[in-house]
């Protein structure tokens, strides 16, 4: 292996942390006795040369012979993770041009391209496998590739490297020129979908899906019959995929978007997802089926009607796995599913935790279901965890990035989150939560009571005495000034006090809170149009400044001229939020409903972020003027995409916020 080492300037060579001057010495730490230690290399190689992804560092295509020559020598511990690297350096050579591409790759990638062919047929199966995967994600044309592919297909016994062999050769027949054996290897993939084994026919119909978007939906029996079948454990061992059955479901879910028409590509997945719902004695299915109708509900609608039944089946299946799964699906329909809460209902006694992140039980989600369906069964359950009992929910709040297609992340919200839907059932909550503000030692847990009190707004009138306590204590005094802000006018006594925050907490977010809560409960607008004026001209992050003064109306119309220049600020939610304090402080719609009418102009097209919210509901209360916005929107009701920016739950809530405010801008300009 040593050859040649030394005639390379490596420390002239860069990867993603640097001079590549250590990228001999892991060399030759891969090539040594000890079996941990080489691996340990083999994964700093791994990180330095290809990190992330996204470029070709100059060290690659340097170091790229002396990885295969590595993973040629039998006595190499690492070589399986040598080979996985030049899998994933020649996945990205053929995704990133110009100058993310070190021009020394390509030649380097001709010259060793007989060495990775070699490698087809070394004894070691695992091997085999990872130069399937090798040859069948690089860019050489079919015509370099599929005569020793089609030799070692011919040679190979194999079961598992069979697979890998089958998409390699799919993949190398569609890359031009393939040569004068394409032919042969089309027809070989072609008779693959009549094999004897399941495996066999649905790695067939990967290989063949990109040329034929719908054939998975025509074979769709073919395919769950593969899914579904013992054997799919095989893919657990390939190199190409690595993953058992729920990765195996999720992998062959994506064929299903390239059908024909959308009408078909969207009936296919439907069924395919209700293939997978059926009932299985493994539980690993069971899971993956419920994950795959979590991802398909949390992008379209319609399906709710159709996978709902199966969804309801798995409640009383014998893996808390599987009722934690299915009882948080019906959570996030929330009130599309309320015909099923008794059956939820019937689960708040199942204090069985499952064993993945925070070990929350299927009682737990039980409560979250009810609160989203507004049922009250959820009530007492929620009081005890007010109260000081343990809890599965989330502590903080978590945003999860949102993947078209495919993933949902079956988490609970903060139990902040959950109380703030429950403002209809507040009289039953409110005497525990007034207790628990007395008595919390959490700075943080007791804020988030208090903005589920600003949340429910005058329902919440009770706790105004137990806020008016806290107003007085230097730590606490902010989460109740919070909470009295949203409740309003019955939070009046504690006027003077408020005031006098607002003058000694110096400036800052405090001051403004303060003098915002002062007004909020029936105090003057000049404290808080003092404070605010100030904080929007200097803040870098105003938005939350902007909404405030929205609320005040026609007395902050001397700060026209500020708001009339932030409407043209780069950040979006300023822009959106300036103009709304524009309209509510002049009445001028002239130039404000193009801005916001701008804001939402990507919603028409599907495409949905947070910052739309607001801007809709802005429109919504400017009324007729905003008439150019309900054009623009108003097919979205009938759309069936599902619109959103995060993952988890908030696909769901996203969802139904901005389509009610669609509902009602579209009601207050007619």
């Amino acid at each position: 292996m040593g050859k040649g080492l030394g005639a390379v300037d490596w420390a002239g060579l860069k990867h993603n942390y640097g001079s590549a001057e250590d990228v001999p010495g892991l060399l030759h730490r891969c090539a040594g006795p000890d079996p941990t230690d080489a691996e340990e290399a083999a994964g700093e190689l791994l990180n330095l040369l290809f990190h992330q992804g996204g470029w070709i560092c100059s060290a690659a295509p340097a170091a790229l012979p002396f990885l295969l020559r590595l993973a040629a020598d039998p006595q190499v511990p690492s070589r399986r993770t040598l080979l996985e690297l030049v899998a994933m350096l020649a996945t990205e050579a053929g995704q990133v041009t110009g100058r993310f591409m070190d021009p020394g790759w390509a030649p380097a990638w001709e010259q060793v391209l007989p060495e990775v062919l070699a490698l087809l047929t070394d004894p070691e199966p695992e091997i085999r496998r990872a130069a399937a995967d090798v040859v069948g994600v690089c860019t050489s044309p079919g015509a370099l590739l599929l005569p020793g592919l089609l030799r070692c297909w011919r040679a190979e016994r194999d079961p598992v490297t069979r697979l890998d062999l089958v998409l390699a050769l799919g993949q190398a027949l569609r890359r031009e020129p393939a040569g004068d054996r394409s032919d042969e290897v089309a027809s070989l993939l072609r008779s693959l979908l009549a094999s004897p084994e399941s495996q066999l026919r649905l790695a067939a119909v990967h290989a063949l899906a990109a040329d034929d978007p719908g054939l998975a939906a025509r074979r769709l029996d073919l395919v769950l019959d593969a899914v579904r079948d013992p054997s799919v454990e095989l893919w657990q061992r390939t190199s190409s995929l690595e993953s058992g059955a729920q990765g195996v479901q999720g992998w062959t879910a994506a064929l299903f978007t390239g059908a024909s028409t959308a009408s078909t590509a969207f009936a296919a997945s439907t069924a395919f997802t209700q293939g997978l719902l059926a009932d299985h004695p493994d539980e690993g299915q069971r899971v993956g089926g419920l994950a795959q109708a979590g991802g398909l509900l949390s992008q379209w609608r319609s399906p709710a009607e159709a996978l709902l039944p199966a969804v309801v089946a798995r409640l009383d299946d014998p893996v808390t796995e599987v009722r934690y799964r299915a009882t948080e699906l019906l959570a996030c329909l929330g009130p599309s599913a309320a015909a099923h809460a008794d059956a939820v209902a019937g689960l708040l006694g199942d204090t069985a935790a499952r064993t993945a992140r925070g070990a929350e039980t299927v009682a737990e989600t039980a409560l979250w279901a009810l609160a989203r369906m507004n049922d009250p069964r959820c009530l007492p359950g929620l009081a005890d965890i007010i109260a000081g009992a343990r809890s599965g929910f989330a502590s903080v709040s978590a945003f999860f990035g949102s993947a078209r297609g495919a993933f949902h992340d079956p988490v609970l919200p903060a139990l902040d989150e959950v109380l703030v839907l429950l403002p209809d059932h507040a009289e039953l909550l409110l005497p525990t939560i007034c207790d628990r503000l007395g008595t919390a030692t959490d700075i943080h847990a007791l804020r988030r009571l208090c903005d589920v009190l600003a949340a429910w707004g005058t329902v919440a009138r009770p706790a105004v005495p137990h806020l008016l306590d806290l107003l007085g204590d230097d730590e606490r005094w902010t989460a109740a000034a919070t909470a009295l802000a949203g409740i309003g006018s019955a939070g009046s006594a504690g006027r003077e006090l408020l005031l006098t925050r607002s003058t000694t907490a110096g400036s800052g977010s405090d001051a403004e809170l303060a003098a915002w809560a002062y007004w909020q409960v029936g105090g003057e607008p000049g404290p808080v149009l003092k404070v605010l004026g100030t904080a929007a001209a200097e803040d870098g992050y105003p938005h939350p400044v902007l909404r405030k003064l929205a609320g005040l109306g026609p007395r902050a119309a001397g700060m026209a001229d500020l708001l009339r220049t932030m409407t043209g600020a780069t950040d979006p939610w300023t822009r959106v939020e300036a103009a709304h304090a524009l309209w509510a402080t002049t009445g001028d719609t002239g130039s404000t409903v193009p801005i916001l009418v701008e804001a939402v102009q990507e919603l028409a097209e599907d495409t949905y972020l947070p910052v739309m919210l607001p801007a809709v509901r802005h429109l919504a209360r400017i009324g007729r003027a905003a008439r150019p916005a309900a054009h623009l929107l108003r097919d979205l009701p009938n759309r069936d995409r599902r619109l959103h920016y995060f993952g988890g739950w908030r696909a769901f809530t996203e969802d139904e916020s901005i389509r009610t405010a669609v509902d009602e801008l579209l009601i207050t300009t007619r």
